[in-house]
This record gives C-alpha cells, sequence and structure tokens, in this order.
C-alpha cells in the first residue's frame, strides 16, 4: 500500500477477502427461527463460532483460483477501449502468482 501500487492493493485485497469467505462456517438457518428469546445465548461471544482452518494446499488453490480469474476475465476483454483494464487485470494475477512463486532472491 505505500508503495501506491493499485494492481498490488486490489488483487491482495480481493484474495484476503476469497481467503476469509473460505474460513467462513455455513450459517444454518433453521437453528435460529423459531426459538424464543429467553433461550437464546446472552453474553459476549456467546454466539461466536471458531472459523475454519485453511491448509497451505487450500490457500494456495485460492490464490490460484483468483489469478485465474482475471486472467480469464482478460481474456474476455478483446475491445480495444479496454487495453488499460486488460493490462491491470494481468497485473493482478502476475502478483498472485508471485507469492505462490515465493519471494524472489536478489
Amino acid at each position: 500500500m505505500r508503495a501506491r501500487d493499485k494492481a498490488a492493493v486490489s488483487a491482495l485485497r480481493s484474495t484476503l477477502a476469497a481467503l476469509d469467505n473460505a474460513e467462513a462456517v455455513p450459517a444454518h438457518g433453521t437453528e435460529l427461527r423459531g426459538s424464543a428469546l429467553e433461550q437464546s445465548p446472552v453474553g459476549a461471544g456467546a454466539t461466536e463460532v471458531a472459523r475454519l482452518e485453511l491448509s497451505e494446499s487450500a490457500v494456495a488453490e485460492i490464490v490460484r483460483a483468483e489469478a485465474a480469474e482475471r486472467l480469464e476475465a482478460a481474456a474476455q476483454l478483446t475491445s480495444p477501449v479496454h487495453a488499460d483494464r486488460v493490462a491491470r487485470l494481468h497485473a493482478e494475477a502476475a502478483v498472485l502468482f508471485s507469492l505462490l512463486d515465493g519471494p524472489s532472491t536478489p
């Protein structure tokens, strides 16, 4: 963010959101319906549920999917009018692929 790299910031923010979504525990709406107010949990954290823990391979797969999504979107934009958007999508995909490859050595 400090480097003002818009492509990197955009790619990382959306990928972090995808990881957060993958860690979310599915809600079961039937448990909440029809229960009396006096039977509902009370207190700080009473309704908190532990998030799922993703393996390293699951995280890598999500990052790969995010990068592939950007490349697919770039491939669909064939008009010269969208050249800036295509370049940004390719830059975002490159940032994500560089995360999968690990830190580069000087």
